[in-house]
């Protein structure tokens, strides 16, 4: 798999690889090899962009250098053959793997994270990699299958951008993945492209884990604020359209930069700063993940009997850019749903500017507005509590949506509800 630095020749390994995986890319000794490495692996997640210079890679390096700090056993494969970042986003240019019987060594990283990438199989760094698809798909099963990856609760794929070769070949692969994240920025452009990758997953029966947000402003090194250089909110409310989740926004941030030249982790030593915030957060439904035999089904969410028996209740949703906003606490206005419970019709809607966020404020100031039911994305039990106390009922875990669509949904006894991702 070594490069010779020549760009138009290939060692006799990765022709033998070619040959091999014409027509059959994986045989029964092959699976079975590649079962056994994966089976120690509890959750793999691909990291996908439908376009390329969204930050992708520093996503999916900051998403595994967040999950290694909540004490996660975490693995990084960097299958983008023709610009591997990893290595350069690690400090980890030069490495070389350890070579064991018939396997490969990946390098290690801060928080014991396991590091490997094509980047450490090149003689020369600057030499170009000109590969057709089977020869692609034999090194990919060979990344798979022959790294010692040992026991893992994560594995983080990064590839290249696009829907082609590298994340189709790790599907069929993995077809037990956990799913994708799906990385965007705020512009038209990107957005457009994002929606291939999310239309790509479906078409290969892979979850969608969430979206993200990146570059989603630009933090001001002087004062801190959040410029919106390239807009913001167009990651959320492309999710919103194509019904998946939304995992929050990142906002640029020149010390992003600077770590990332370092090759240090960004989310460690700026963990106080809004980006690294922002990438904690994003984590949470990944973290999730390990409670998957005791993680709440999605649930079917209709009319209590109380409610039935009123003939009108005021629903109020947290929304933010004319949606539901995953956090009731970070959201920009409620939508306050006046319905008819007989007739199971919207009867109107008023929005108003949220309060500030202080404690105990919203189940009170909702309470003086007259709701009898708050839906949202997500909330802490301790604020559950208050609203209970304020005599208001609460729906969490419900999707990103209109507040129309979620209360219409309520009514007609479809609104189905997953898990509270931001139960803190």
């Amino acid at each position: 798999m070594k490069s010779n630095g020549n760009s138009g020749h290939r060692d006799s390994a990765a022709d033998r690889n070619e040959q091999a995986n014409r027509g059959n890319p994986v045989n029964k000794d092959d699976q079975a090899q590649l079962k056994a490495r994966m089976d120690l692996v509890k959750h793999k997640i691909m990291v996908l962009s439908g376009k390329g210079g969204v930050g992708k890679s520093t996503v999916a390096a900051n998403i595994a250098v967040a999950l290694a700090m909540e004490g996660k056993q975490v693995g990084i494969l960097d299958v983008d053959f023709h610009g591997p970042s990893i290595p350069k986003l690690l400090h980890l240019e030069g490495q070389h793997l350890g070579v064991g019987e018939n396997e490969m060594i990946p390098v290690e990283y801060v928080h014991g994270i396991k590091v490997m990438s094509l980047g450490f199989l090149m003689e020369n760094p600057d030499s170009a990699v000109i590969w057709r698809g089977p020869l692609k798909i034999g090194v990919i099963k060979q990344l798979l299958s022959e790294v010692r990856w040992g026991e893992l609760d994560y594995l983080v794929i990064d590839f290249p951008p696009g829907t082609g070769d590298e994340p189709l070949s790790v599907a069929q692969f993995l077809p037990n993945a956990d799913g994708a994240v799906i990385v965007t920025t705020p512009q038209d452009l990107s957005l457009s492209d994002v929606r291939k990758s999310i239309d790509f997953c479906r078409k290969l029966n892979m979850k969608v884990i969430g979206v993200i947000e990146n570059m989603s402003g630009m933090v001001c090194p002087h004062c801190g604020q959040v410029v919106d250089v390239f807009k913001k909110g167009g990651g959320q409310l492309m999710a919103g359209e194509m019904g998946v989740p939304f995992l929050g926004r990142i906002p640029l941030d020149p010390q992003i930069v600077e770590a990332s030249d370092e090759g240090v982790p960004f989310v460690y030593h700026y963990n106080k700063s809004e980006a690294a915030k922002a990438f904690s957060k994003a984590v949470v439904p990944l973290l999730a993940l390990e409670d998957g035999d005791t993680k709440p089904e999605a649930t079917l969410t209709t009319l209590t009997k109380k409610e039935d028996d009123m003939k009108s209740i005021k629903i109020a949703v947290p929304v933010v850019n004319g949606l539901l906003s995953a956090h009731f606490g970070h959201c920009e206005t409620f939508a306050l749903v006046n319905v008819d419970t007989e007739a199971k019709t919207i009867l109107n809607t008023e929005e108003l500017p949220a309060p500030p966020h202080e404690p105990g404020l919203l189940p009170r100031w909702l309470h003086e507005k007259g709701a009898d039911l708050i839906i949202a994305g997500g909330m802490g039990s301790r604020a559950q509590g208050l609203f209970e106390e304020n005599g208001i009922r609460v729906i969490i875990g419900a999707p990103t949506d209109t507040p129309e669509a979620i209360v219409k949904s309520y009514l007609d006894g479809a609104l189905v509800t997953g898990d509270n991702i931001c139960d803190h």
